[in-house]
């Protein structure tokens, strides 16, 4: 069963952001992950809900996207997020 990240963005840095957007396509690879949305045009349709950014990532499984999240190919990306950007990040499965 498939799986996906979902991520809200807030970009405090975005010069460096641009090298953590570099980094993480290569980190996927491994883990059979692919984007779905990366920071195109959102628009909220209900709610107060106004992400500066979105991300969705694709996994042929929920163990392949922990895996990913938690891999050393992603951890440099990962630590360069988490300095340059304030970010909410959930996992969960599809149907």
């Amino acid at each position: 069963m498939a799986a996906y990240i979902i991520v809200e963005v807030d970009v405090q840095n975005p010069a460096e952001y641009e090298d953590y957007k570099k980094l993480t396509p290569g980190s996927l690879v491994n883990f059979q992950g692919k984007f779905i949305a990366r920071g195109g045009k959102t628009e909220t349709l209900e709610g107060e809900w106004n992400p500066k950014r979105i991300v969705i990532l694709e996994f042929p499984s929920f163990e392949l996207a922990k895996k990913w999240w938690a891999s050393e190919e992603y951890a440099d990306a990962k630590a360069l997020r988490q300095r340059t950007a304030k970010t909410k990040m959930i996992a969960i499965e599809g149907v």
